[in-house]
């Protein structure tokens, strides 16, 4: 149950059924109307501003309008005990206890589906995507953790989504990577030194792949580059594919779709994509403006082929050929994307890296032309991760070349606090890592904190020999709600909010935050029943059947986060 969304509907209800005794006639669709919780200082369940929203439409004086409303709903709302207006015309509103029975027990009954809504959507989420010239790094970890756990969310929510890899498996730097496998092969072969161009990759992952290459093919001598590269690069690929995908199953990740640049060319997805974009008149021969910064005299103006993007929001238009003819980048991953379209998907995500920011115009402009503006595209940035140890910045081992890998943040921390960890903040601003905290046994680590909830949450019903899964009823006839288990309902309420909101606007740092503070007033509670007695949780052997239901809805809810979140929870710590 969507306490918020209920009231809200509610509220509109009788104030358009009530709007002459009220004396209204703009209402503008109620935009702008919130319910939601009040300050943590105001000791009441909800508030709601429509007040103020209808007062400055209807420009009447807003207190005046809040008495008038508010009795309007505690004649009509028989769920609203008290409401009471506060500063300019807000009204904040306690709820009955039959309001409060009802919201628990239906809570209780929902269990693992509590907080999700109905929204069955085909939705393709692109996300990684790391070169295939080597293992992972840390900035990947942050953008594949934001993928899975979204995906995670979407699902929650009654989506069908499929996570898929695109693999840029074409062009110089395959072939850079695969020359660097080959002199590294010719290096333990036959002792000859490794040349270190600025072109090559030197980590000592290459070496590790030239050495599986020479177990598998030992009886080739590999001393022509040119005929040996086909197998080269399929079985370069393959080792390097096989790190990356080690790596990512090491923080819970897997996908379902690993999508190839290669068979975007050998299938000549390119020329057909393209053809659909000349049907519709969106391509043209033509000449490009020089580019921004660029001096004119310096630039070679040439005829080539441009999709027109500036006709759906690009800043300019782009080409889709180079100088001698052969297709760009940005005309493959037209391609891709026409061919997602095919697939019959109803929104498409692309998660990128911070570099990626001047690449979202032009892609998005392609699906809206290829798509007649059908099929939505979300390109979300992942901004960049600093590492930090007591209190300074911190330069891990560099095994993997010029990068510190996922793999060596993974000898230092466990994948259930980089996954909470990583999502400490939105994606589009940095983020600090701080391993102190992160290493740490109390409130400073979320992750364990959160844990640590639910650890005492199963200690508590052990100790009292009952089953935390069990169907739990409410005591209707002896229900009080003491001050922390108001506060811990109150928050309770919030949670279908947090994923609706965290859902729309592809944000799932919200529930990590969320998790803490809920974390946060359950062992305040739990510390406070530590010091009196009129707080403890266990009297005589016995724990008050309200309460357990109270213990249990946090439980719910904790589990249903940590689930999406892809965090583990054990019951002991």
């Amino acid at each position: 149950m969507n306490i918020f969304k209920k009231y809200i509907e509610l509220t509109k209800k009788y104030i358009l059924e009530n709007k002459k005794e009220l004396q209204l006639n703009s209402f503008n669709e109620f935009k702008g109307t919130l319910i939601e919780l009040p300050p943590s200082e105001f000791n009441f369940d909800i508030s709601t501003n429509v007040s103020l929203v209808l007062a400055k439409i209807n420009k009447k004086n807003p207190k005046d309008l809040s008495i008038k409303i508010r009795n309007v709903l505690l004649s009509n709302i028989k769920d609203f005990k008290e409401i009471e207006i506060a500063g300019p015309g807000f009204l904040n509103i306690v709820l009955s206890d039959d309001a409060n029975k009802s919201f628990i027990q239906d809570t209780l009954d929902s269990n693992e589906k509590y907080g999700s809504f109905e929204n069955k959507k085909k939705i393709n989420i692109e996300f990684v995507s790391a070169n295939p010239t080597g293992p992972m790094h840390v900035g990947h970890c942050r953008g594949a953790i934001y993928g899975d756990v979204l995906a995670n969310l979407l699902k929650f929510n009654g989506n069908k989504v499929t996570k898929e890899y695109y693999i840029n498996d074409y062009g110089n730097q395959i072939i850079n990577f695969t020359k660097s496998v080959f002199l590294r092969i010719r290096e333990i072969k036959y002792n000859e030194k490794f040349t270190d161009s600025e072109n090559l990759y030197p980590g000592s992952y290459i070496i590790n792949i030239a050495k599986m290459i020479i177990a598998d093919f030992n009886q080739l001598d590999f001393n022509n580059f040119e005929n040996s590269f086909k197998l080269l690069k399929e079985q370069s690929l393959k080792h390097s594919m096989n790190m990356i995908k080690d790596d990512l199953k090491k923080l819970g990740i897997k996908h379902d779709n690993f999508f190839s640049e290669t068979d975007i060319v050998n299938k000549k997805l390119v020329e057909k994509a393209i053809q659909i974009l000349k049907e519709k008149e969106y391509v043209e021969q033509g000449f490009l403006s020089p580019p921004k910064g660029e001096a004119t005299k310096n630039w070679k103006k040439s005829k080539r082929m441009i999709f027109k993007s500036t006709l759906f929001g690009d800043d300019n238009d782009r080409a889709l050929q180079k100088d001698d003819g052969a297709w760009t980048y940005f005309a493959n991953d037209i391609a891709y994307h026409s061919d997602k379209i095919s697939r019959k998907f109803d929104s498409l995500v692309n998660i990128l890296g911070a570099d990626h920011t001047g690449y979202i115009k032009r892609i998005t402009a392609a699906v809206k032309a290829l798509s007649n503006e059908k099929v939505k595209l979300d390109c979300k940035v992942c901004q960049l991760v600093k590492l930090f140890k007591n209190g300074k910045p911190y330069k891990m081992s560099k095994r993997a070349g010029d990068f510190i890998s996922a793999n060596d943040l993974l000898e230092e921390v466990d994948k259930d606090s980089i996954r909470f960890m990583m999502l400490n903040r939105s994606n589009d601003v940095e983020l600090e890592f701080d391993f102190d905290k992160v290493l740490e046994k109390g409130k400073d680590n979320p992750v364990f904190y959160v844990q640590y909830c639910f650890a005492r949450i199963n200690s508590l019903f052990e100790s009292i020999g009952l089953d935390i899964n069990e169907k739990f009823v409410l005591d209707e006839n002896n229900f009080h709600l003491n001050q922390f288990e108001k506060k811990i309902i109150r928050k309770i309420f919030e949670w279908p909010k947090i994923i609706q909101t965290a859902s729309n606007k592809y944000e799932p740092h919200r529930i990590p935050f969320y998790l803490y503070e809920l974390a946060t007033l359950f062992h305040s509670y739990w510390s406070k029943g530590n010091k009196e007695e009129e707080f403890k949780f266990i009297k005589e052997g016995k724990v008050n059947k309200n309460t357990l239901c109270i213990i249990k809805l946090v439980s719910i809810v904790v589990q249903n986060g940590m689930n999406i979140l892809g965090v583990s929870l054990p019951k002991k710590m």
